[in-house]
């Protein structure tokens, strides 16, 4: 089972901060600087340098957060985790029948038919099989792009030259032709058939349809750029960070039309890091589909990450029966609708095909989906897909997902270009000063993206992150109904904190929204983070950093922890949380 990186971690500066500062804070842990990354992204969001940092023999990844705890010169401080591929099983039965693209399949006029196919047989029918203007970023491991069911539909970027060692577009990539090679930092995007669930994934999303051979994927034409950071020992967090920055930057710098990106992968705990990523991702309009996992578990209790970050679109895997998927994961508030998952039929490397199962699987249903909605809807903003998406699902209720997951129903490519979304609602973020005694309030705002002529009620209830509810810790907990009479656009939800004198470091809950009537969820996660005014821990004196800086603390995660990152097959992964974490779930 691989874990984080024993001996590196994680350090995001704040920007701004000195190099004498940024040495005294290498002193604190004697730490040498690996690798520093300042994406262009991140420059453009205004953040800070994010280092990988190698640790001296016989100082662990605990220990040494922990020393760099408040520490006013950091942003974030955490594991490098370690993202480690577990092959989906590969079913000969199920190839060997006659049916082998059920995913496809849809219960109308179209044959041959499953009403828990993804309909987009349906879509196909009516015209709509995609467009190469819509472009999606796979996260994963890399594609067999000469694959003769996938090289008319692979992204090449017309700013490079192939093969003259320039970066003749100059976003800090040589020969970027077909996407990155974060792993082995190159841009090959293909390395032999260890990337066969890359290749997949990308046969799902966008395999040519109509050419009279193999597959085809949920939408004919498509662009696909490959952002391959797993390999054969799996893949880091500071790669998927990068990875994400690196498609971000496509779109915002150089105008690429990315709608989204693919996430068939998973496991581990929370990263400030990533979720900064996937926020960037996001504010550019740029969806981030994740699998829901493959534990078989309730991702409302335990988080599973990166499908239970904000602004993702969650996806659990069901079957030909409509079933949910034995391995899949779930939740009512936290997974948002079930795809094919069960014996998904897609291409492999070397121009070979194979049947696997998996979230990993569900999910390029669900991305496959976007990009057609997008296709048929130039300009359509993320927003707008994802509430298309989530209320067709919502109008396709099935029965093993029903209180499993928020719409409760299942993707329905064709329904999604023929729903008028409704309003969506969206929940913001509070950061605000715990304060020294007392309490203070955080009102968080839940906005309506238009006004109704219906009354809009959704529920909320918080959920404890790092911050833990109660009347002697960190907040109050909070549930009920909150209402827009016709016509309101915006309502507020006030939760109480609890004020104390104890240094330590920035804390978080969430107020999670469900069950909407007359409205689709956009947002449906907030995040309020408690930040520590008091007075940092003696340890960081070696920083050389004044006192009137401690307002200013970092969001760090002191605990270790024991966890796995995989691409989401059929395989169960585990994450084994020491006792710090389990007092912070």
């Amino acid at each position: 089972m691989a874990t984080f990186v024993p001996s590196e971690i994680l350090i995001q500066f704040k920007p701004g901060v000195t190099e004498g500062a940024k040495a005294a804070v290498m002193g604190v842990v004697s730490g040498t600087m690996k690798e520093r990354m300042h994406t262009r992204t991140m420059v453009a969001a205004g953040a800070g340098e994010l280092d990988v940092v190698k640790l001296p023999p016989g100082l662990n990844v605990s220990t040494a957060i922990t020393r760099l705890r408040n520490n006013p010169s950091i942003a974030i401080a955490e594991p490098n985790w370690v993202f480690t591929t577990q092959q989906t099983s590969n079913d000969p039965y199920y190839t060997a029948a006659p049916y082998r693209l059920w995913g496809m399949y849809g219960d109308d006029s179209v044959t041959p038919t499953n009403q828990f196919g993804s309909q987009a047989d349906e879509a196909w029918a009516s015209g709509n099989v995609g467009s190469t203007s819509v472009v999606v970023g796979i996260i994963d491991e890399g594609i067999d792009y000469t694959h003769p069911d996938l090289a008319a539909n692979i992204w090449t970027n017309p700013g490079e030259v192939a093969a003259n060692g320039v970066d003749d577009d100059a976003n800090g990539y040589i020969d970027d032709i077909h996407g990155w090679d974060f792993f082995n930092n190159d841009n090959s995007i293909f390395d032999g058939s260890g990337d066969d669930h890359g290749t997949h994934v990308a046969g799902t999303i966008g395999g040519v349809g109509g050419n009279g051979q193999g597959v085809a994927g949920v939408a004919w034409n498509v662009t696909m750029i490959s952002a391959k950071f797993l390999g054969p020992s799996g893949g880091s967090l500071a790669d998927a960070v990068e990875a994400l920055d690196y498609l971000t930057n496509l779109k915002t710098k150089y105008g690429v039309n990315l709608v989204a990106t693919n996430n068939s992968w998973g496991g581990g705990g929370f990263s400030q890091s990533l979720q900064d990523a996937i926020n960037r991702a996001a504010n550019a309009g740029i969806l981030f589909i994740a699998a829901a996992g493959n534990d078989g578990s309730n991702n409302d209790s335990t988080a599973r990450y990166p499908s239970n970050y904000n602004n993702v679109i969650a996806v659990a895997a069901i079957d030909s029966s409509g079933n949910l998927a034995s391995f899949s994961n779930y939740g009512a508030t936290d997974v948002d609708l079930g795809a094919p998952g069960v014996g998904i039929y897609s291409t492999l490397p070397g121009g070979t095909y194979g049947s696997y199962s998996g979230t990993s699987m569900a999910t390029p249903h669900v991305t496959g989906a976007a990009a057609l909605y997008a296709a048929a809807h130039p300009g359509a903003s993320a927003n707008t897909i994802r509430a298309a998406l989530l209320s067709s699902a919502q109008a396709t209720p099935t029965a093993s997902l029903v209180g499993k997951t928020v719409t409760g129903g299942r993707l329905n490519v064709s329904a999604a270009p023929d729903v008028i979304p409704p309003p969506s609602l969206s929940i913001g973020n509070v950061s605000k000063l715990e304060g020294n005694k007392g309490q203070t309030n955080f009102t968080f705002t839940v906005s309506l993206s238009a006004a109704s002529s219906q009354a809009v009620n959704v529920q909320f209830a918080t959920a404890h992150g790092t911050a833990l509810a109660g009347r002697i810790n960190d907040y109050r907990a909070a549930s009920g109904t909150l209402s827009f009479s016709p016509g309101t656009t915006s309502r507020t939800i006030t939760i109480t904190i609890n004020a104390d004198k104890t240094s330590e470091a920035n804390e978080t809950f969430f107020i999670n929204l469900s069950n909407p009537t007359n409205a689709a969820l956009g947002v449906a996660k907030g995040t309020g983070t408690i930040v520590n005014d008091d007075a940092p821990f003696a340890s960081q004196a070696a920083t050389g950093t004044s006192s009137s800086q401690k307002s200013a603390v970092a969001k760090v995660d002191p605990s270790p922890i024991d966890v796995v990152f995989s691409s989401l097959a059929d395989e169960v992964v585990e994450a084994a949380l020491d006792s710090v974490r389990s007092k912070r779930r």
